[in-house]
């Protein structure tokens, strides 16, 4: 007989693919979050948001010391055709995403760049939480 270990996640992804596959009607009202991405170094944290086909006037980004908030609203463009359909894929409509970080930020310092849909900000750590980890050395004894 063999031993099969339980995996709740498999089934959670089960549903998800049977949602994805028979596109519920009321999922284009639904407007998905931008994806994010956090890397963090000795001296500050990096957040990469992704935001195609945004315009930089419709974001609205603010950062406290523990935590950045984007919200936005991507436009429908309405177009009049006469014949054909058409059947879309993308999400319009408004957002807002609250992201938390994982330690204190200078939110007085904080830098964007965005290019290409890729918005990416650099916030610089707190001096304090620069020194958090103290390094100990460890000496041996004199024999």
């Amino acid at each position: 007989m063999t031993l099969i270990r339980y995996n709740p996640w498999k089934e959670l992804n089960a549903i998800q693919r049977l949602f994805e596959e028979t596109r519920v009607p009321f999922e284009r009202d639904f407007v998905k979050v931008p994806a994010a991405e956090l890397t963090q170094t000795d001296d500050a944290v990096y957040l990469k948001l992704e935001l195609p086909g945004m315009d930089a006037k419709d974001l609205d980004i603010q950062v406290t010391e523990n935590a950045v908030s984007i919200s936005g609203e991507r436009k429908s463009e309405t177009k009049t055709e006469e014949k054909g359909t058409t059947q879309t894929e993308f999400h319009y409509g408004k957002f807002q995403r609250v992201i938390p970080l994982p330690l204190l930020v200078q939110n007085t310092n904080v830098t964007a760049e965005y290019k290409d849909g890729i918005l990416n900000l650099t916030l610089p750590k707190k001096e304090e939480e620069k020194n958090k980890v103290v390094k100990v050395n460890l000496e041996q004894p004199a024999a």
